[in-house]
């Protein structure tokens, strides 16, 4: 150990070997990979943040900096090397499995600060001594750590075993108590292959165990079983159409819960039902046609929604929520660790669900590893007047796409708007008694489930009745 006082000149020069714009960093907003303190805090509060950040992405804490206002305030140069000695003494009397920091002095505006790097850590769960792996593990949820559930738990164990939620065996049921017909159907269409033993074994969909095929957990995402609906009743997908810019009365609304494989085409379809398409112009005889938003950048941040969301995580299901201003996609887990929105052309790929994850590539769900975010962004190059951000509000991952040039109109009330629907359909009855409920679908815009709604409400309010049956019968409007 050095003497006291003694500043080593790779520390004094930290800031020039590591190119870093400090000032600039230092401004940012605390968050799940930064951390300011103006003085050095409790062992406790300090080792709770160390192992949040070895449990997640990994993150750096800055001492001398004041955080709320920000104000670099600095230290007292001659009480460094006791503080790092301090810091280091710390983490090894109280962080298990072992951390090993990166611990810095740097000078920001000729004030002294010390920085603290903590990895992301390479054998989670890590947690406080004293505590035990139950009541001591922590992770990082925005700029606050939260004490980790058993199930974040039993996940932070299988990354540190390397094993993936997905790829689990389901032991309670055999292959042949599950049906997966829609997912063998969907998957001879896209790649002309049958899904015989060979194949499930292959894409590791199935494992045997002592004379036994049992189905892992990807499997069953895949079914249409009612062991799905049992085993994951939030593997699904939420959509909303709001009226306005804040949740609240929807005009549409629609759960996909079958196979997880048609999600993404299917909530993409209910996306284009609800967003303008228009025409910019014609290149030669040919129309070129416009989405009101970036069409492509969505597909990839649903697909990644479906493909990469914590299914271990119970109680949450993806919720897709259109607004008069903006689109948001929310999906259960955090992002990634290795992952950043912030630098979409750099190729990045990190797989939460390792199982599924070859099986949608194979079925062409992903085109090719790691090339996501670069669609999004070039994608997003073609639309200005959109704006994407991302937040991890708790344990969940959204994206939303806003509208830069919005300008709130007045709007029709609800009442308006399903009065106008219900004129639609009684003046399409009107002119065909005949018509079919998915006829009354394209006329009005709604789901076959939005129709099958207002028809039953017209019905209860006597304004019409059917006569005859569902096939050969019509419908009469009454005047009331």
């Amino acid at each position: 150990m050095r003497p006291p006082g003694q500043l080593t000149n790779w520390k004094k020069n930290y800031t020039e070997r590591h190119n870093l714009n400090l000032e600039e960093k230092i401004n940012q907003p605390e968050g799940r990979r930064i951390e300011f303190k103006e003085v050095l805090p409790t062992n406790a509060e300090l080792a709770k943040t160390f192992i949040a950040f070895a449990n997640d992405a990994g993150g750096e804490l800055f001492l001398g900096v004041k955080n709320e206002p920000r104000e670099i305030v600095g230290l007292n140069k001659g009480d460094l090397d006791a503080i790092e000695n301090q810091i280091s003494n710390l983490i090894n009397d109280n962080c298990v499995p072992a951390l090993f920091p990166d611990i810095s002095f740097v000078d920001v505006a000729g004030k002294h600060l010390i920085r603290v790097y903590i990895h992301k850590g390479g054998s989670p769960p890590y947690y406080l001594k004293s505590k035990g792996k139950e009541k001591g593990t922590f992770i990082r949820v925005g700029s606050s750590n939260r004490l980790a559930n058993s199930e974040i738990i039993e996940e932070l164990e299988r990354i540190g075993a390397q094993r993936s939620f997905d790829g689990l065996q389901v032991h309670t049921i055999t292959l042949d108590d599950l049906n997966y017909d829609r997912f063998q159907l969907f998957f001879e269409n896209k790649t002309g292959e049958s899904v015989s033993m060979e194949v499930l074994h292959k894409l590791e969909l199935v494992k045997r165990e002592q004379g036994r095929e049992f189905p892992t957990n990807a499997l069953i995402l895949l079914s249409n079983d009612k062991v799905k609906a049992q085993l994951f009743p939030y593997a699904k997908v939420e959509c909303a159409r709001f009226k306005g810019t804040k949740p609240g009365d929807y005009i549409d609304q629609k759960t996909f819960d079958g196979s997880i494989v048609e999600h993404a085409e299917l909530v993409l379809n209910f996306i284009k039902r609800h967003i303008s398409e228009g025409t910019t112009g014609y290149d030669g005889v040919y129309r070129n046609d416009r989405w009101e938003y970036p069409i492509i950048a969505l597909r990839e941040v649903i697909r990644n929604a479906i493909i990469h969301r914590d299914y271990s995580l119970t109680g949450k299901d993806i919720k897709v929520a259109i607004f008069d201003d903006k689109i948001e996609i929310t999906s259960p887990g955090k992002l990634m660790p290795t992952v950043d929105f912030n630098a979409m052309q750099a190729g990045q790929s990190d797989i939460r669900n390792k199982v599924l994850a070859p099986v949608f590539k194979r079925l062409g769900i992903i085109e090719q590893w790691g090339n996501g975010l670069s669609l999004i962004a070039d994608n997003l190059a073609d639309y200005p007047e959109i704006k994407m951000s991302w937040t991890e509000p708790g344990m969940a991952f959204r994206v939303s796409f806003l509208k830069l040039n919005y300008t709130k109109q007045v709007s029709k009330t609800v009442e308006e708007t399903v009065e106008e629907t219900v004129e639609k359909i009684l003046s399409a009855i009107s002119q065909n008694p005949k018509i079919t409920a998915k006829q009354l679908q394209v006329i009005t815009g709604l789901t076959r489930r939005g129709v099958e709604y207002n028809l039953d409400k017209l019905k209860k309010s006597g304004r019409l009745i059917r006569v005859g049956s569902t096939k050969s019968g019509y419908w009469q409007i009454m005047d009331i």
